[in-house]
């Protein structure tokens, strides 16, 4: 399979909306792994779940490894250094095409639910027709 082919933002993983959400955080600011953690916990995607903090590190390390971020260490008054995660210009396309995804998915989502909304009303016609009969 093409490695690029591997991201999830094509829709072979769907179950990580996780990724696009923080892709579309890191477009708007640079920020820390616990502060990405905060902002995709007040996303409607995630509907006020937070992710699992190692996962977005885990996750921002992957996406590192795939050149989508970029680490750049800041300087804490308070204590160590932080690590300060930066979209890169790979990361911005990797973010497009998640957006192109989603919306297809969302037409077909949006399909998929007239259909299923139709046979669903139709299936329970017949079964109050079947228990209106004597």
């Amino acid at each position: 399979m093409n490695k690029t082919l591997k991201c999830p933002c094509y829709g072979t993983t769907l179950s990580k909306l996780v990724h696009p959400v923080v892709l579309t955080i890191l477009a708007i600011k640079d920020v820390h792994g616990y502060q990405i953690a905060e902002l995709a916990a007040k996303t409607p995607l995630l509907a006020g779940s937070r992710p699992d903090t190692a996962g977005i590190y885990h996750l921002l390390r992957t996406m590192e490894k795939s050149g989508y971020v970029k680490v750049m260490r800041q300087i804490s008054e308070k204590g160590p250094a932080r690590k300060v995660y930066h979209l890169t210009a790979s990361g911005r396309v990797c973010l497009q095409t998640w957006l192109e995804t989603l919306s297809r998915y969302h037409k077909a989502l949006g399909s998929f639910l007239k259909t299923a909304g139709r046979v669903h009303v139709k299936g329970e016609a017949k079964d109050k027709r079947k228990r209106a009969q004597p």
